[in-house]
């Protein structure tokens, strides 16, 4: 039945993959009727008969008569929404609140209604179509020992509502929502049970859905939001290891976990022992000396997770778990929005959701503007950055997130984009504009250049200095060593340049020496932990790479810090002023 449901799960796909397709070569047509369908659906809502969405005929007119407009704009009527008061934003009843990660900011609360959820949906199944086909493609002509299949996920996600609003909503994370309104396909898709996602305790939740998955002769896929959530599974594998294999051989979960009895009962109703899964495991681990996903599962295909932004910086590691195992990006979206579509495996570029939203973008040259002249999707230029606007079914129009995308090319006639960054993530010492994209290019450069993989790292500014220099905060994974630190800052200064031609002119006259300071091991699971205890979603955490806040780091140990010599850095400055 499984298979079945399976299969006919990847032929809609496909059929909604095609389509999709033929959408492509005329992507303004299906962008102005996506648009004129919503305006009717919404103009009857508060905030559609506020903007008169019933006069509106015209993509032109659209722009003129209603407001580029931020979360500030919006948070009142949410808060009305929130309260229970209906057709504020959608004309549809609201069944749950997207709760955004609060990462660069203020948590925001976005309206979920069967519609809006829906239109999100259908760019899920159209990425889901490109990774069958793509799958299919590279297993022609194979051998069937390296053939790409489709078949179940591992997901560690948590899938607990978070609370309730005073009317009685449901709120938390969009995984969250997203999973429970499609619950019957994700229990269709994953290799684990629905249930055990519902653990809140974070690490027993990774290890009962590993403990499933590890006996599951369909699984092919693991997923999650970020790379980083990716390597931590992977961590969580290495490190229960022994457990995991005690209780596959002998049919238990381990009574040491934290689970409520009423999901643990269940569970173990559905858990049985797999004595000849343990032995092959165990042999495994004795043969190899770990266990990784692609030692564990032999007929792993494919990683699921976000690409583009900081990702690269990760995926650094992933040979070291997943040898040369193919990744796919699924789709570019936040709590806001799905925004494109992944259309292969390690392609960074995504194509446009056009069914998902009706999207406009804000060129670099008006990002200061009051009243910015915007651009739709066949006025884009490849190599161009835009912020992006999107006018969804979540009842926000020409909505600015602040996100900063890149044009790298065009799928028949939409654009493929990438995100680089939000356009509020920027450090500067002076005004030099560093974003997190420079200083993840900059560190991959140095891992590169000097065979080195980094736990984490991020840049702030230095605390005792006006104007104050970059402080390159690094932690080393254990048994890795620095040997040339004074060189590795150095080429920091080079790297940094290279990318951000601001920061090489500000570094001539304005920006002092940076300094490196090598953290102690565990201190980015510190950060970790201080971000979940101030109420980020485990799903949605993410490191920032860089931050303006210069007590972000407050309280961690400094095992070593690194100055460049006074002479050298005055060299540096000259070669820089001449140069």
């Amino acid at each position: 039945m499984t298979n079945l449901l399976l299969s006919a799960m990847a032929t809609f796909a496909q059929y909604a993959k095609n389509d999709f397709v033929r959408k492509t070569r005329q992507p303004m047509a299906v962008q102005e009727r996506f648009l004129q369908k919503l305006l009717q659906i919404q103009q009857g809502t508060a905030l559609g008969q506020q903007f008169g969405l019933g006069e509106i005929r015209t993509i032109a007119q659209f722009q003129e008569q209603v407001p580029i407009w931020s979360y500030a704009e919006y948070e009142p009527y949410t808060q009305r929404v929130v309260k229970g008061e209906p057709n504020v934003l959608t004309a549809d009843p609201v069944v749950f609140i997207n709760l955004t990660s609060g990462t660069t900011g203020k948590q925001k609360m976005v309206p979920v209604t069967h519609r809006f959820s829906r239109s999100l949906g259908k760019s899920n199944t159209v990425s889901l179509g490109f990774a069958v086909e793509a799958m299919r493609s590279r297993s022609i002509g194979s051998s069937k020992a390296s053939r790409l299949e489709f078949g179940k996920v591992l997901s560690t996600n948590f899938v607990g509502i978070e609370g309730k609003t005073e009317a009685g909503i449901d709120f938390g994370p969009v995984t969250v929502g997203s999973y429970r309104i499609n619950r019957f396909i994700c229990e269709q898709t994953f290799a684990q049970p629905f249930t055990a996602m519902e653990i809140a305790n974070i690490d027993s939740r990774h290890y009962v859905c590993l403990l499933f998955a590890l006996c599951n002769p369909q699984m092919r896929g693991i997923s999650a939001n970020f790379p980083m959530l990716v390597l931590r599974t992977c961590q969580y594998l290495e490190q229960y290891a022994e457990a995991l294999i005690e209780d596959i051989e002998r049919g238990t979960i381990a009574s040491w976990l934290t689970i409520a009895p009423e999901i643990r009962v269940p569970l173990e109703r559905q858990w049985s022992a797999h004595p000849k899964r343990a032995q092959e495991l165990r042999q495994i681990l004795r043969s190899q000396g770990k266990l990784t996903p692609k030692l564990a599962w032999s007929k792993l295909s494919f990683v699921g997770t976000a690409r583009g932004g900081t990702s690269d910086f990760y995926f650094e590691r992933f040979p070291d778990y997943f040898g040369d195992t193919l990744q796919f990006g699924g789709v570019y979206g936040t709590a806001e929005g799905t925004f494109a579509i992944c259309h292969d495996f390690n392609a960074d570029g995504s194509i446009l959701s056009l069914e998902s939203g009706f999207y406009e973008f804000i060129p670099e040259d008006q990002w200061d503007a009051e009243h910015p002249k915007t651009l739709l999707p066949e006025e884009l230029k490849v190599g161009d950055r835009y912020r992006i606007l999107v006018t969804s079914y979540s009842g926000f129009y020409r909505y600015d997130i602040g996100d900063v995308i890149e044009v790298v090319g065009f799928y028949e006639q939409t654009p493929m984009i990438i995100f680089r960054h939000r356009r509020g993530g920027l450090l500067s010492s002076v005004t030099e504009k560093t974003t997190e994209f420079h200083a993840v290019q900059t560190l991959q450069a140095l891992q590169q250049e000097f065979g080195l993989k980094l736990e984490d790292f991020c840049i702030t500014l230095a605390t005792d200095e006006f104007p104050s220099g970059y402080w390159v905060n690094i932690e080393l994974p254990t048994g890795e060593t620095l040997d040339n630190s004074q060189a590795f800052l150095m080429r920091f200064d080079h790297w940094m340049g290279e990318f951000n031609s601001r920061y090489a002119v500000m570094r001539s006259s304005q920006i002092p020496t940076p300094r490196l300071r090598i953290l102690a091991p565990g201190s980015f699971a510190i950060v970790r932990q201080r971000q979940l205890q101030r109420g980020t979603s485990e799903s949605q955490l993410k490191i920032p790479h860089i931050s303006e806040d210069r007590r972000f780091l407050e309280g961690l140990e400094v095992v070593t810090e690194v100055q460049l010599p006074a002479d050298l850095a005055g060299r540096l400055s000259q070669i820089r002023t001449s140069g």
